[in-house]
């Protein structure tokens, strides 16, 4: 195996290897001799198949196997002799020329890591702006609890329903007439503007009174699961059995005994608990974005134009989804690829920030245990379908860049950990408001939304009350708005997070990963690195 440099400017690399025939077809005679004893064929005993014969029915197989496996040895050789760390992975093309029983030449062309200078971590420091609870906050979150933990009593016969009343009906759904599957319903609570059910359905019970029938008309959306739902107008069947309205939840100790708790202390201790977390989580990301941006301003060095390309492509597609959602995606659309060139910057930023914790980090000797892995295997395993996971384990094992990935926003987390116990933090009390505008402005370029963002919907807790509904709600689930799918199990989720800088140490995974194994054939042409 003859290996020849034809490339060094940067961080590009390329290499021609040239492969004996003769390397190639002694594979494939030792591979003819291992399987011969286990071939069978009409007219020879078990075994007794002679070699040439085994070689003109599994020829091809075998050669092309060999040929695989060569080539894959020749850029592990490539990589090992010229101590070489890729960036990603290696793009391997056979000569167009190659046939059996010539040399085959292949051509090898990868981006390496830079080489970059471990900063010294002397004289670093940060401010980290402290946000306590205040009462006000205290008084907010339980109101918001009391207005989730509704309860509704009985109105005299002739009360209309109004928004914010519930109704308890019964309900058939029918499509061209005949009853769909889980489209009925008996004896269910409905709150109406709650958005329980799907748009159309509640507002057409506004007015209505206790044993009034209607029937109502509703057009499944677009995107409903059942398929013979989506985009359909349906008819319900409706019988208002009652109007209820909502009463006054009282915060006292019942209402914290309701709620399973010992007292009302109880849910004020876990409340506080609960905002002090949050405020925590945003102070963390206030200290973390200073920290970062003071080794963007150190660092100035090359990074692979590949990694910044992969790193623009996921922040693209991310914003791509955004302005879908809005009103005018169109307009969205624009306004973002008006800003395309800011974009590839903050790649590259992100880029360059996870080389340079990832290089801090090994210097530190910080470590992902497997332990660790193991949880967060387990917990992305979580968010596929059950009969999924162990594929989805399966390829994390299998594919070390995958797992890389999965495993990096952890390890960027110790790394940054690491640097918070090495510098010199300073505390200041701010409020929340201070909190906020401060990690604003931290984000500078970074934080550019691609159009106005929507407020997320609210989560609402799991109480008994809302198992004791779904219970009561039998086969009514047709009716209701669809639930998130989850996604197929065809690669490692790339979670990304809302901070520009949350995840920049995916684009360098803390150990190199092996070049996957080469096709041996040319493949199709690389996309130009912008």
């Amino acid at each position: 195996m003859q290996i020849s440099e034809t490339k060094n400017e940067g961080l590009a690399r390329a290499y021609t290897v040239t492969i004996p025939a003769d390397e190639i077809s002694g594979r494939v005679d030792t591979e003819v001799k291992r399987i011969a004893p286990q071939v069978k064929m009409p007219g020879f005993r078990p075994g007794k198949v002679p070699a040439n014969l085994v070689r003109k029915m599994h020829g091809e197989a075998l050669h092309a196997d060999a040929l695989n496996n060569v080539v894959r040895e020749s850029v592990d050789k490539v990589v090992a002799e010229n101590k070489l760390r890729p960036a990603m992975q290696p793009s391997v093309s056979l000569g167009e020329d190659y046939e059996q029983g010539k040399d085959a030449e292949v051509t090898i062309e990868l981006e390496v890591l830079p080489e970059v200078e471990v900063p010294s971590l002397d004289g670093l420091k940060l401010e980290k702006l402290v946000v306590p609870v205040e009462d006000a906050q205290m008084d907010e979150a339980l109101e918001r609890i009391a207005g989730q933990q509704k309860s509704f009593k009985s109105a005299a016969k002739t009360k209309k329903a109004a928004e914010g009343d519930q109704v308890i009906i019964d309900f058939v759904g029918k499509l061209d007439g005949e009853p769909f599957e889980g489209g009925k319903g008996e004896d269910h609570g409905l709150e109406i503007g709650s958005g329980q059910f799907i748009p159309g359905f509640e507002e057409q019970l506004i007015g209505a009174k206790a044993g009034e029938e209607k029937t109502i008309t509703v057009t499944f959306p677009d995107d409903y699961p059942a398929e013979n739902l989506k985009g359909k107008e349906t008819t319900f069947d409706v019988t208002v059995k009652e109007v209820k309205t909502p009463t006054e939840t009282k915060i006292d100790e019942d209402f914290a005994k309701s709620l399973g708790l010992e007292g009302l202390d109880k849910l004020k201790e876990l409340l506080r608990g609960q905002l002090q977390q949050e405020t925590d989580g945003m102070t963390r990301t206030q200290m973390k974005r200073a920290l970062l941006d003071q080794l963007a301003e150190g660092h100035d060095f090359a990074v692979p134009p590949s990694m910044v390309d992969a790193e623009f492509q996921q922040i693209w597609a991310q914003l791509e989804q955004e302005a879908a959602r809005e009103d005018d995606p169109e307009a969205a659309m624009k306004e973002i690829e008006g800003e395309k060139d800011d974009y590839r910057k903050i790649a590259e930023r992100r880029v360059r920030l996870g080389l340079l914790l990832s290089e801090i980090g090994q210097a530190n000797n910080v470590e992902v245990s497997g332990q660790e892995m193991n949880m967060l295997i387990q917990q992305a395993a979580q968010q596929y379908r059950p009969e999924d996971r162990q594929r989805f384990m399966q390829y994390i094992q299998q594919e070390p860049m995958a797992a890389a990935q999965l495993r990096a926003p952890l390890y960027e987390d110790k790394v940054v950990d690491f640097l918070f116990d090495k510098a010199e933090v300073t505390e200041r009390e701010v409020t929340r408001e201070e909190l906020q505008a401060a990690i604003e402005a931290e984000d500078g370029e970074e934080a550019k939304p691609a159009a106005k963002k929507k407020a997320p919907a609210k989560k609402k807790p799991a109480t008994k009350k809302a198992d004791d509904d779904a219970a009561e709600d039998g086969d009514a689930e047709a009716v209701k708005k669809a639930p998130a799918k989850k996604a197929a199990t065809k690669k490692a989720p790339a979670k990304k997070d809302a901070d520009a800088d949350e995840d920049a140490e995916k684009a360098a995974p803390k150990k190199k990963a092996p070049a996957k194994k080469a096709a041996a054939k040319k493949p199709a042409a690389k996309k130009d690195d912008a």
